[in-house]
């Protein structure tokens, strides 16, 4: 009998979907790819959507071309859900986060229970599209009134492979309606807000059981039964989390992609008003840990600008941006003015022009000032967080996307004056392989997980050069603009 088994992992982000098969043995991990498919939110005319029906075909067409696996877990972007009717049946395609429905909702919830009491009760940093504020804009709805089963978005197609219904914890952390002292539901705050928790399925845990493929599914992907589905971190960013390959070291860790999730994994959340007001958010992760960060814009600033340009060699840019003087000009990367697409090589110029700084004109400058600007935002956040939360990091993890951006992980070296290390780019499809292995008995725990990424996994060390004091003077230049 083979010590190496396969796992398929299902992940989901809010531009493309893709199943990738992870095969693990006790001193192997392997990942490749096996489909890739896009995911296009639709508007239609109640508003902005999610094609969760094409969603759910690429997922059944990845799983056939994953071939025989021992175990599928799902994981995908956050506070998103679909309702279900009392025949189970799915009430309309799930609202997209970006959908206005929650402009102006905020205030409506504060009023009830202010912002300061809810940061207390379930420590979650304000988004307007937070599970709780969708659901106090559907109120009224008659969707809402029909429904009688809510099911986040990695849950409801754990459902439609499976036909049982569970809420999985770190995903669920993200609605605002979890205390996460307790790691249940914040009864009170839902009470107040007049928010049914009867709507959401049993809590779950990572590496819990949730249920084998249908007959139907079996028959659809040819693959033969009985395949378990495993419930791993199914918030994406708490499989990434899970895959930082940290040698039981004190550890900030950054995940970088379109966002730059900037933060420490703590034993317990830090609920503190002057928590709320830095915006930094306690979200749940494998473990009784908590993922104690900041939401960062992160690459979307530099993807943005390189489509302006027409796509030009990233490769041959950033050796551009290298030989640009560094910190001539700096833009704060957490402005929401940049959060909407178009005209972002001209929005930076703008912003540096009204700080009374130099203007970059060329696409190496406005590059480098991005990159700057990023590993500037992740030294504060990693400073910030390691004050607020009373624990210090000896070195900074930076996975995901970003991590082939070797200009960037150098200067947040230079930034945070402590080393980075860099990798797994795909973490978290890597984490979700190793909470199903685990489950079944071939990694040992958290700890166990994450030597086996070192042991396994390309990294790269960058050691800080130069002294952070030209960092801080740039903090002092942007805070006064």
């Amino acid at each position: 009998m083979s010590s190496v088994k396969s796992y398929a992992a299902v992940d989901l982000g809010a531009s493309s979907g893709r199943v990738m098969v992870g095969r693990v043995g006790p001193d192997s991990l392997e990942l490749t790819e096996a489909h890739r498919f896009p995911n296009r939110p639709v508007r239609v005319p109640e508003g902005l959507r999610w094609d969760v029906l094409g969603l759910y075909a690429g997922v059944l067409d990845g799983l056939k071309a994953a071939g025989a696996v021992d175990s599928v877990g799902i994981d995908s972007w956050a506070v998103d859900y679909g309702l279900l009717d009392a025949d189970g049946a799915l009430l309309g395609n799930p609202v997209h986060y970006r959908d206005s429905r929650t402009d102006q909702i905020a205030e409506k919830v504060w009023a009830t229970v202010p912002a300061g009491e809810l940061y207390a009760a379930t420590g979650l940093q304000y988004a307007p599209f937070n599970t709780l504020y969708q659901l106090t804009a559907a109120r009224d709805s008659a969707q809402l009134a029909q429904a009688r089963r809510l099911l986040l978005i990695p849950d409801l197609l754990t459902y439609w492979l499976t036909g049982e219904q569970g809420t999985e914890l770190t995903n669920a952390s993200t609605t605002q309606l979890i205390d996460p002292r307790t790691r249940d539901w914040a009864h009170g705050v839902a009470e107040r807000l007049g928010i049914d928790l009867g709507l959401f399925a049993p809590l779950r845990r990572p590496g819990d059981a949730a249920g084998v493929l249908r007959p139907e599914v079996l028959e659809e992907t040819g693959l033969a039964g009985p395949v378990p589905v495993t419930a791993v971190g199914s918030h994406d960013t708490a499989s990434a989390v899970a895959a930082v390959p940290a040698d039981g070291e004190r550890f900030a860790y950054i995940c970088t992609g379109t966002w730059s999730l900037a933060g420490l994994e703590l034993d317990a959340p830090v609920l503190t008003e002057e928590s709320r007001a830095a915006n930094f958010t306690n979200e749940l992760g494998l473990d009784g840990t908590v993922r104690y960060l900041r939401n960062i814009m992160g690459l979307w600033l530099l993807q943005e600008c390189v489509r302006a340009w027409g796509e030009p060699d990233l490769g041959a840019l950033l050796l551009d941006a290298a030989k640009v003087p560094a910190l001539r000009s700096v833009v704060d990367a957490g402005d929401a003015a940049f959060l909407a697409p178009g005209r972002m090589p001209e929005r930076i110029a703008e912003a540096c022009r009204d700080s009374g700084q130099p203007v970059p004109a060329t696409p190496a400058e406005i590059t480098r000032c991005i990159l700057d600007s990023l590993a500037l935002a992740h030294r504060k956040a990693v400073t910030d967080a390691q004050r607020l939360a009373g624990q210090s990091a000896d070195v900074v993890h930076i996975v995901g996307g970003g991590t082939r951006n070797a200009l960037l992980c150098q200067l947040t070296a230079d930034a945070c004056g402590l080393p980075v290390v860099s990798g797994p780019t795909e973490a978290a499809a890597l984490g979700n392989v190793l909470v199903q292995a685990r489950a079944h008995g071939l990694v040992g725990d958290l700890a166990g997980m994450r030597r086996l990424l070192t042991r396994t996994q390309p990294l790269t060390r960058y050691e800080p050069r130069g002294g952070t004091q030209r960092w801080q003077a740039a903090q002092a230049r942007l805070a006064r603009d």
